[in-house]
């Protein structure tokens, strides 16, 4: 174990000096440069891919020219070359330290959208999952916390460029909550907690009511509350679904006696 250890602890210190050291001749390299072209030189690199130089490049920037505007936008192009290099925790920790530095920048807006971009793409799948209709892997957690940062740049920036993308985002993600609270619902359906899926179906109806899921929320309280010998509740909540969705499939579906549950057709 010690020599594991001691291993590991030489192979970390040999990449730090790596790093160290890949800086250390980028300085030098770049030692005699004016703030523009040294700027000029890491916006290249970033725009060329090449983020790993281009962040260098900045650090150095920042910490030759600390009081000029470049030094600023370095920041947050920094944070965006770690974005675009999917260092999502990095990414993270260089716009929020952007945005406590630099609350009344002329990029603000920009910042917030890229910190709600960021936070919206941590899940790598998460893409591929919108495409596919599944959200049950989706941390919620996530998907509230990207809500809310897009949410912020619309409430403080309601007509900058980045704002419409945010909102559309924004119906998204209120889309993929709504989901997750249905695929918890029908987990309990599934098992027979048709009390705890009745509750989850309800919490689609009262806080995701302009989702796609609620047509299937009204429909699975339906059958729960025929399950559970709620006869009342049943009927009342048959006659929204049938008010609200007239030629839902589920009018006929929902409470049929010795039929495949509706929920297995469910795409």
């Amino acid at each position: 174990m010690k020599k594991f250890l001691l291993v590991t602890g030489l192979a970390v210190a040999l990449s730090a000096c790596s790093s160290t050291s890949a800086v250390d001749k980028e300085a030098q390299a770049t030692q005699d440069w004016p703030v523009e072209r040294l700027y000029a030189e890491a916006n290249d690199e970033l725009h060329s891919g090449n983020y790993n130089r281009a962040v260098k490049l900045y650090e150095i920037l920042q910490s030759r020219f600390p009081n000029t505007r470049y030094a600023a936008q370095a920041q947050l192009d920094t944070t965006y070359a770690y974005y675009k290099d999917e260092q999502q925790t990095q990414a993270l920790a260089h716009v929020e330290r952007f945005l406590r530095l630099h609350p009344h920048h002329q990029n603000t807006d920009y910042a917030l959208y890229l910190k709600a971009l960021i936070l919206f793409n941590e899940d790598k799948s998460f893409l591929n999952k919108l495409a596919s209709q599944d959200w049950s892997d989706r941390d919620p957690k996530a998907n509230r916390d990207a809500y809310h940062a897009f949410n912020e740049l619309v409430t403080r920036y309601p007509d900058s460029k980045y704002a419409a993308d945010a909102r559309e985002k924004m119906a998204r993600l209120v889309d993929a909550l709504g989901g997750n609270e249905m695929a918890i619902a029908r987990y309990y359906m599934e098992r027979g907690a048709y009390l705890a899926a009745a509750n989850r179906a309800q919490v689609v109806i009262s806080q995701y009511q302009n989702t796609r899921y609620v047509e299937e929320a009204l429909a699975m309280m339906i059958e729960a509350y025929d399950k559970l010998e709620k006869p009342q509740l049943r009927d009342d909540t048959r006659r929204v679904l049938a008010q609200n969705f007239p030629q839902s499939p589920y009018l006929e579906q929902a409470w049929r006696p010795n039929n495949i549950p509706w929920w297995r057709y469910w795409k």
